[in-house]
């Protein structure tokens, strides 16, 4: 690791992470989450302060990056539940089969090096009946933006951007990892380049 992925990219992703259209799907999708939460790709903690005290019983939060986790901890302490945080890749979960009653994912699935196992592991660590919630970015219905997308990922972005790739299709990658949506909607979001805008955000159960 070097000095912009140790002191400079921390700072970008938690900036980028934290714009309101960002925040406002977060906003959609987090406070359905109930019980014990297995929260994959943690970051700075944004999600934190859009779960209900009420239906939460604690948040395990993981996260590969330990500079990211640091500035969750911040976030965590004002929290009016239990917060544990763990360097841990999504794809290796430490947790026994149908450990969580919610596992939330938002922004990951594009940088997880693995997407397909991680969300292999999701579902091996939900209850019957759990739930997936999710908000991602991903692939655009449009080609010409399409395009765009595939260009950026072949040239430069996901080595700027901490491995993240613009042109994934979570809405397919949570399907064949055994997944039913209860819920989903596409959308480009306001005021973001389409690019980096289109996104997935919804609610899945295992099949």
């Amino acid at each position: 690791m070097g000095f912009y992925d140790d002191h400079i990219l921390p700072h970008l992703i938690d900036w980028a992470c934290g714009a309101d259209p960002v925040m406002d799907m977060r906003r959609r999708v987090v406070p359905a989450a109930e019980g014990q939460v297995v929260e994959i790709g943690l970051g700075s903690g944004h999600n934190l302060p859009f779960y209900d005290a009420g239906k939460v019983k604690a948040v395990i939060g993981v996260d590969p990056s330990g500079a990211m986790l640091a500035k969750a901890a911040k976030r965590a302490a004002r929290a009016r539940f239990p917060v544990e945080m763990a360097a841990l890749e999504g794809e290796h979960l430490p947790f026994e089969d149908g450990f969580a009653d919610s596992v939330v994912v938002t922004y990951s699935l594009c940088t997880i090096p693995e997407p397909a196992a991680a969300l292999a592991e999701m579902r091996r660590v939900l209850k019957p009946g759990g739930q997936l919630l999710f908000a991602e970015h991903g692939a655009a219905p449009d080609e010409a933006v399409r395009r765009w997308q595939d260009r950026l990922d072949r040239l430069f972005w996901p080595t700027i951007s901490g491995g993240c790739h613009l042109a994934r299709h979570p809405d397919r990658l949570i399907e064949a990892a055994g997944f039913a949506f209860t819920a989903i909607d596409r959308l480009y979001l306001p005021k973001t380049p389409r690019p980096f805008g289109f996104n997935y955000v919804g609610v899945a159960c295992p099949r």
